[in-house]
């Protein structure tokens, strides 16, 4: 019997082993793009900062993983191709972040400057999908379709009561009146300082979202808004015509011909089409030139997530570049909520020995804040997306008590020590005042740190920084107000500013740390056949326990239930 098993999973592997020399074989020598081509943008799924290689997606199994990094390059080449001759956007269920979008939305327009088309469709915009679709210079909608066009809200969620009935008691000491992270754990809803930030942050995207549609759809910002207040969500798709919402209620079919007719072709001719991760495996590198690179921070700051930023293995990477000499600048793309405070220092640390010797830009993504901003701050210059969510300077220390938990199951501790704090922090008891006030202090001296790093990057006096300080999120736009942030643009926009600081008049760019192979990919997953699935509600809360159990004591983030919808 145990013979037969290892045959059978050795079969197996050589199998699966097979189909992969297979599948990277003809990966390897893709065909040219032919004249007419229409790169095909089907966004639906998760978009991720940098594609990502794995068994799943090479396979093509897995057809809703992108990354923003393939999306642009895709649309920067094919804006310059002669053999490209327009752009087909179908978004659909699309998890990206707003500064994501507005990236994207940018390349859009940007690829339209070249004359050529772009044209969007959908049976069912979500508010995204549609900010990002009135990039185009005609956004189709199905006859019974809809355009979900109805504000913004932020929603927080809040485990105190979760935690009290599992037996945890999250002791949270903080500096930073705005500072949220942790009210999820010791509130039941917004304090006052939390809910005013928030009002603020989400009036100036939705302000922003507004005013770009606007400026596409030739509809004013009044009835735009009288369109969202009316919940035309749920009217009919001849009232979203009638609000100037869309240009065209067709089936995709009739789309298509309107496609093949924008290329001159016969309405039973068939149109070239080409994803953005095709038409990006085709394209020739370009390194001419002198070379910038791009560094990618992305991910919580070492909570112990497998995809986070490992900042042992990024602060290495900006100190080789910082000795290589064919690297003549470095644009550091951040987007972190944050996380260790240790490790945002270490991070920080290792942007002032690059800045000695190369110029170094931020481009910051969807967040920015907290360690996130701790690992900008000190960069010659910092570009934020408007929507990007920055800030957040502040510290906090989170110990759990677990004791309620262990009376429950009748664990016990006991313990023998050489001095009184040896066995501190002791998560089955709550501290006791003196041990309170040795670890507010410690957090209070890892404020002073944060705002000093801050206030020396951005040149301010500490009490100006403080006031802006104190935790308080910002989106990119009041960033660059208060002085947060330089200027706002977008990765493209901070790699030409990059390659200007350093006087480059031809470059080329390169992403760093080099993705990960098909088969490092293979070696690294702990499990190549099983993936686990749960509903997104049960994910959330599981994941809060989690991240309470094992924060580092000093951190600088922001919540990640943080969403905008």
């Amino acid at each position: 019997m145990v013979t037969a098993v290892l045959v059978g999973l050795c079969a197996f592997f050589f199998m699966v082993f097979i189909v992969i020399l297979v599948f990277s074989a003809s990966a390897s020598a893709p065909s040219a793009v032919k004249e007419g081509t229409v790169l095909h943008l089907r966004l639906e799924g998760t978009l991720n900062e940098r594609s990502k290689q794995t068994v799943y997606t090479s396979l093509g199994l897995d057809e809703y993983e992108h990354g923003l990094d393939d999306l642009l390059m895709a649309v920067s080449a094919a804006k310059n191709d002669d053999n490209v001759a327009g752009i087909f956007l179908e978004p659909g269920a699309f998890a990206c972040g707003s500064a994501s979008l507005s990236e994207i939305r940018s390349a859009l327009i940007d690829f339209r400057s070249s004359g050529k088309f772009v044209y969007a469709y959908s049976g069912a915009y979500t508010q995204g999908a549609y900010f990002l679709s009135t990039a185009a210079d005609s956004v189709f909608l199905n006859p019974f379709g809809t355009v979900d066009w109805r504000g913004l809200a932020l929603q927080s969620s809040f485990y105190k009561r979760l935690l009290e009935k599992v037996g945890i008691e999250m002791q949270v000491v903080k500096v930073g009146t705005y500072k949220s992270f942790t009210e999820q754990y010791t509130n039941e809803k917004m304090s006052d300082a939390n809910r005013e930030q928030s009002q603020v942050f989400v009036s100036d995207l939705w302000n922003l979202i507004c005013k770009s549609v606007s400026e596409s759809r030739k509809v004013s910002v009044e009835n735009l808004q009288l369109a969202a207040d009316s919940m035309v969500s749920f009217q009919p798709a001849d009232s979203v015509l009638a609000a100037g919402l869309v240009d065209v209620l067709a089936y995709r079919d009739d789309v298509v011909k309107q496609i093949k007719l924008r290329l001159g072709k016969d309405t039973a001719d068939a149109v070239p089409i080409i994803s953005p991760e095709d038409y990006v495996a085709q394209l020739i590198p370009d390194n001419g030139g002198e070379e910038v690179a791009v560094v990618y921070a992305v991910g919580e700051i070492d909570n112990g997530t497998t995809d986070g930023i490992n900042t042992d293995k990024l602060s290495k990477q900006l100190l080789n570049l910082a000795k290589d000499d064919d690297v003549k600048a470095v644009v550091l793309r951040v987007n972190s909520p944050g996380g260790s405070a240790y490790g945002s220092e270490q991070v920080w640390h290792a942007v002032q020995v690059l800045k000695q010797h190369k110029k170094v830009v931020v481009s910051m993504g969807d967040y920015a804040a907290s360690g996130g901003y701790y690992i900008s701050c000190g960069a010659d210059i910092i570009v934020a997306d408007p929507t990007t969510i920055t800030g957040s300077i502040g510290i906090f220390g989170v110990i759990p008590n677990i004791g309620p938990l262990a009376d429950k199951i009748g664990l016990d501790h006991d313990v023998v020590k050489t001095s009184e704090g040896a066995d501190f922090p002791r998560i089955w008891e709550p501290m006791n005042p003196i041990q309170q006030r040795r670890l507010q202090n410690y957090v209070n001296n890892g404020y002073s740190l944060f705002c000093k790093r801050c206030a020396d990057g951005r040149k301010m006096q500490l009490n100006v920084l403080d006031s802006i300080a104190q935790g308080r999120v910002w989106s990119g736009v009041r960033a660059q107000q208060i002085g947060l942030v330089d200027k706002l643009g977008t990765l493209a926009d901070a790699t030409q500013l990059a390659a200007d600081m350093a006087n480059l008049s031809e470059y080329h760019v390169k992403s760093y740390p080099a993705k990960t192979s098909l088969w490092e990919s293979l070696l690294d997953s702990p499990s190549f056949g099983v993936r686990l699935f749960a509903p997104k509600e049960f994910e959330r809360e599981k994941k809060a326990i989690e991240q309470a159990l094992k924060l580092d004591v000093l951190q600088a983030a922001v919540p990640l239930s943080y969403d905008i919808r």
